[in-house]
């Protein structure tokens, strides 16, 4: 009977487990693959699913078995003899937003999955690619400097199944024999032979006066095809001072890239520029061309990826060399705004009747935005693992198929759908703190309120701000980071790293503003000023392609109508005003009449906007957070105002503004919010 109870307390505890990556709740081993699992990835490796694995059937969060059990540590890594010492530690990509984030230093690709770091630099290496090059053999760099970084060789036979949409650096060929491999630059992988077999004298296309020989200098040597300086070993000719780079001398006459372009590209020697079809940009002297196609592009324009997903689109986008077009239309880039010429290389959507399009240059500018699809079936189960519906449960539905009775992941009630509110004006949305109008869903049992369209977001989605999983949550308290608003409500919670309120959430990267003439696009490089507000911009902005017209996410998230005491009427945001010298009407000061302010037509009232909405427009009454500056760590509340007009815990001055009060009835713990910084 001991025994028994033994093997039930094992088989228990082999059924489920506690991941370090995923506390909310424990993991389940699933032994065989359901129809459900069959379309879900690991969130480990990224690969699609099978059994056995570990599931959360709560967070839709899956691992392989094998990636839910792999060492939260290894000692040491061959591929990292310089700080073995160290240790390597299991981290879950991506930490924080900047270029810190390190690619893999294998497949260089920078993905939402497990990885391997090293504590003493910047060394990682994802789960994937640590399983796999954990049998290579590897040995120092060649004795032939020819690079600027140092180059390592994996002397394994097929060079490992990550590596396979690589090609060697020099000859193009597969990757199947002995490599040399340079961390720190993607594309430079190449045959051990091809190096290790210069031959010291060539005949070149380029120069037919005499043969070139293979030299060496420390100093920077200018290359004569393609024009640029070069350093250490090169081929010349001494008689006529001419001198090409090794990677100009040994260009291939022929390249194939079938995952590109399906017919092979022949070398061109061309003196002179030339505009590349593939990305529409000038080259200079060395070019490839396509015999049957008649198109003529950059060297490097040969592996452009056929299929990306880009995430300022729902759906990828395909590399083509010319689009047709049944009108004689012009189509802009939306990302710049600039012409895009039909006839030469661009990305667009192949959805039928999506006219989405953009310059090759812009749209693969920042590597964070986009991801390379290897094959086209992959779209599809890509778009619908990355929306999720936050509503749990379809209660009812009326006859023209709307959920009218719904279960809610942001509440522990029914919600029920109605055309309008009959009471209570100025009853705000649960959701994204604004009023509310029409169509909202209510709960009969207490005071919630959703409209219809923030109850309809997505659970998980991919933001267009980052090519990485946004996850929306039911915050207490949070400040934006885009808008700077303290808010109530709705979150997106983007690749971990960034939480965005809803109201900026349903911001497009496009948009038609009523205080602008034009669209504006945003920009990740903008820093101008807002016309709205004034203020810099530290994160990007909104701006026109027509015209110096800038705007950041605070002002584009305004409320069009705002209540205020100073006046009987709604103040409508207003964007312009012709007069010379305005005075706000609550504060009674000086008011830029360049920047947007609130109005009523009716009473001639104006007052600055941040005077209208006060300090915290997106705050609801008793929004909880966590663990503040309060000795004894108990959660905090917000409140416009206290009863009794209590002394603050912090000035000792009578609390006349907004407060924050301890939950604990025991407690006596309240504070101005201006006294304490306020950061959650």
């Amino acid at each position: 009977m001991e025994m028994d109870n033994e093997n039930e307390s094992h088989h228990k505890s082999v059924q489920q487990i506690q991941h370090p990556f995923h506390k909310e709740h424990p993991l389940v081993l699933l032994t065989e693959q359901s129809d459900e699992a069959l379309k879900a990835y690991c969130d480990g490796c990224g690969e699609l699913l099978s059994a056995p694995c570990f599931t959360c059937i709560h967070c839709n969060y899956h691992l392989h078995k094998q990636c839910a059990e792999a060492p939260l540590v290894i000692p040491n890594h061959p591929l990292h003899p310089k700080h073995s010492n160290a240790g390597f530690f299991l981290r879950q990509r991506p930490l924080y937003d900047n270029d810190l984030v390190y690619g893999c230093v294998l497949c260089k690709e920078k993905r939402n999955m497990f990885f391997y770091e090293c504590r003493a630099c910047c060394f990682s290496i994802d789960i994937k690619c640590a399983y796999l090059s954990s049998s290579y053999k590897f040995n120092q760099q060649p004795k032939l400097d020819i690079h600027q970084h140092p180059l390592t060789v994996i002397e394994s036979p097929m060079a490992i199944d990550v590596l396979r949409r690589f090609n060697c650096f020099w000859c193009h060929e597969p990757l199947i024999d002995a490599i040399y491999f340079c961390f720190d630059c993607p594309s430079f992988i190449i045959h051990k032979k091809c190096l290790d077999e210069l031959p010291p004298k060539i005949d070149h296309p380029s120069h037919h006066k005499h043969p070139l020989f293979f030299n060496h200098s420390d100093s920077d040597r200018f290359c004569n095809l393609c024009q640029k300086e070069h350093s250490r070993h090169f081929y010349c000719c001494s008689l006529c001072h001419f001198n090409i780079n090794l990677e100009c001398a040994l260009l291939r006459s022929i390249i194939e890239d079938k995952r590109s372009h399906q017919h092979p590209f022949s070398l061109l020697w061309r003196q002179g520029s030339f505009i590349c079809d593939a990305c529409d940009t000038e080259g200079n002297y060395i070019s490839y061309i396509c015999l049957k196609c008649y198109i003529v592009i950059h060297k490097k324009c040969i592996s452009l990826p056929r299929i990306i997903k880009f995430s300022r689109h729902d759906h990828c986008i395909f590399h083509k060399y010319f689009l047709q077009t049944q009108e004689l239309t012009k189509q802009d880039c939306k990302i710049c705004f600039k012409e895009v010429k039909l006839d030469r290389g661009s990305y667009s959507c192949g959805k039928t009747g999506c006219n989405y399009v953009v310059h090759v240059n812009c749209v693969l500018e920042d590597y964070k935005l986009y991801e390379v699809i290897e094959e086209e079936k992959q779209c599809e189960e890509l778009y619908e693992k990355s929306i999720q519906s936050s509503i749990t449960h379809v209660i009812e539905v009326n006859e023209a198929g709307e959920a009218t009775k719904i279960e809610h992941f942001s509440h522990q009630h029914c919600l029920v759908l109605a055309d309008k509110m009959e009471e209570e004006i100025d009853r705000k949305c649960d959701g994204c703190m604004l009023f509310i109008s029409t169509f909202i869903y209510y709960c009969s049992e207490c005071p919630f309120f959703l409209h219809k369209t923030c109850t309809e977001l997505p659970k998980i989605k991919t933001h267009w701000f980052r090519q990485w999983q946004a996850t929306l949550n039911f915050e207490g308290f949070k400040q934006c980071e885009f808008c700077a608003q303290y808010c109530s409500g709705f979150f997106y919670n983007i690749g971990g790293a960034w939480h965005m309120c809803i109201r900026c959430a349903k911001v497009a990267d496009i948009i038609k503003c009523e205080g602008h003439q034009h669209f504006l696009f945003y920009d990740f490089k903008c820093n101008e000023k807002c016309n709205g507000c004034g203020t810099n911009n530290d994160i990007g902005a909104f701006r026109c392609g027509k015209c110096k017209f800038t705007l950041g996410f605070g002002c584009l998230t305004l409320p069009h109508s705002a209540l205020h005491k100073i006046d009987q009427h709604m103040l409508n945001l207003t964007y312009h005003d012709d007069r010379e010298q305005s005075y706000c009407d609550i504060c009674e000061q000086e008011r830029d009449p360049r920047l947007w302010y609130y109005s009523c037509s009716n009473c001639d009232t104006s007052a600055h906007t941040e005077c209208v909405l006060g300090q915290f427009p997106f705050l609801k009454d008793g929004s909880t957070f966590s663990h503040y500056d309060h000795k004894h760590r108990h959660d905090l509340e917000f409140f416009r105002k206290a009863e009794g007009y209590p002394r603050c815990s912090y000035c000792g001055k009578l609390c006349q503004e907004e407060i924050l009060k301890c939950k604990k009835s025991t407690c006596n713990y309240i504070v101005h919010c201006k006294c304490r910084n306020y950061q959650v």
